[in-house]
């Protein structure tokens, strides 16, 4: 662990959340839904409603987190802006794979109900073979369900091919998680380039790309493509986290006719959002220089 993670472990939870609140909505479904509203009444954003909370280990704690779903599904109904995603490691992955399963297929059924789309995250790798094997059944059955797939990993084109034979929208990052380098690229410039490939291979697919990223000049060379290509504006979209300040740029594309999403966290227990928000500023410098220009105000 490097000074820098170390001391962003240190950091007490009382100052993350004093200071890093910017990225997070807040506690409580109300807060995810109230965030999404305002996001798309004032700027025309779309959303990614978030419930923060990984390695959810005992089935009670489970069965807590897919009830919360049903309550963002229902109070986010009818809201055509906005969708939500799921965690493997939050609905019982780590108890076993076929429950996992069925958990995701109850909150997909449901949300299907009312048009709403559902994004399958993806963790780090000792959950994507699973997380894909997890994808593919309930992608058959269910046409409001996409998943994530990280650029920095080498298997990442090869997975795009063995997606799914159904065209999906599918989140292309870089990932958060830090992976070895027996499986995956360890320098920003190369993941950023592989991004910008995967884009290509998955609308050569049939895929509906969801560019997840807050990179300027990729954004711009992704859109200079996909315009050289002719690809409908409505085939594709970009995706950024909430808080990080590039309202012009997301203007910009709104101003394009084009959908930009944000991901909106939101805590029932502050826990998790401690742990999400330190792992971001561990990830990302910028976040981290961020957050200490809020504390100083500068």
């Amino acid at each position: 662990m490097g000074l820098k993670d170390t001391v962003i472990d240190l950091m007490p939870g009382p100052l993350v959340r004093t200071f890093a609140a910017p990225y997070i909505a807040g506690k409580g479904v109300a807060s995810g839904v109230a965030k999404a509203d305002e996001l798309h009444g004032k700027l025309g954003l779309y959303s990614t409603v978030d419930l923060l909370g990984e390695e959810v280990f005992r089935r009670e704690d489970v069965e807590a987190m897919v009830q919360l779903y049903f309550s963002i599904i229902e109070a986010l109904k009818g809201r055509s802006y906005a969708s939500i995603s799921l965690k493997p490691t939050q609905l019982g992955i780590t108890d076993s794979e076929a429950y996992c399963q069925d958990n995701l297929r109850r909150i997909v059924a449901a949300a299907a109900v009312h048009g709403m789309h559902v994004t399958l995250d993806m963790e780090d790798r000792h959950y994507t073979d699973a997380t894909l094997r997890m994808f593919r059944p309930i992608r058959e059955d269910f046409g409001n369900f996409g998943i994530v797939l990280q650029s920095r990993l080498y298997r990442t084109p090869d997975d795009i091919k063995m997606l799914h034979a159904k065209p999906c929208k599918v989140r292309i990052c870089i990932g958060i998680y830090n992976e070895p380098p027996e499986v995956a690229f360890q320098d920003k410039v190369d993941m950023k380039a592989k991004l910008f490939e995967q884009v290509q291979i998955l609308l050569d697919h049939g895929h509906y790309p969801e560019i997840a990223t807050h990179d300027e000049p990729l954004i711009r060379r992704c859109i200079d493509q996909l315009d050289k290509r002719a690809v409908s504006k409505d085939a594709y979209e970009f995706q950024m986290l909430l808080g990080v300040p590039r309202t012009e740029l997301q203007q910009e594309i709104v101003k394009r006719g084009q959908i930009m999403r944000l991901y909106v966290p939101f805590a029932e227990d502050w826990k998790y959002a401690v742990h999400y928000l330190k792992r971001r500023l561990a990830h990302s410098p910028s976040m981290a220089l961020m957050v200490m220009k809020n504390l100083f105000g500068s």
